[in-house]
């Protein structure tokens, strides 16, 4: 009977790596019975919008207060200019312009439109106009 040479155990001699006798690993395939949508909830669960500290700055020394419907058009226009390609935007709503980084999903500004008059935004590669309801 031939010994199994393991790294443990190196066969006498060889100068070479070891070769381990086993069982080769498969990666485990996900059941067909995976409910899809729990599957995307977990993988969009960290990609929420975030807001830089100057972000929160900016809104609370204008008076800006987000509901959650204004959340979730935020988040639908980063969407938005995620699929076109965009990296930074400005998402313009309800006289409020915000400039997001799409990739790192953070808002790093806002300015009310009173602060917007006059100004020039730069760095941004897209614009994205949320329509009021």
């Amino acid at each position: 009977m031939t010994p199994i040479h393991t790294p443990s155990n190196p066969t006498p001699g060889l100068n070479g790596p070891t070769q381990v006798i086993g069982s080769p690993k498969v990666a485990e395939k996900p059941t067909a019975t995976a409910d899809f949508n729990a599957v995307l909830r977990t993988r969009l669960a960290g990609r929420e919008i975030t807001f830089s500290q100057h972000a929160q700055t900016r809104l609370k020394s204008r008076g800006i207060d987000l509901s959650t419907a204004d959340l979730d058009k935020i988040e639908q226009a980063t969407q938005t200019a995620e699929a076109k390609g965009s990296r930074d935007s400005l998402i313009l709503m309800n006289n409020l312009g915000l400039i997001v980084n799409i990739k790192n999903r953070t808002v790093l500004t806002a300015v009310d439109a009173q602060n917007m008059k006059d100004n020039i935004f730069t760095n941004i590669d897209s614009t994205v106009i949320v329509p009021k309801e």
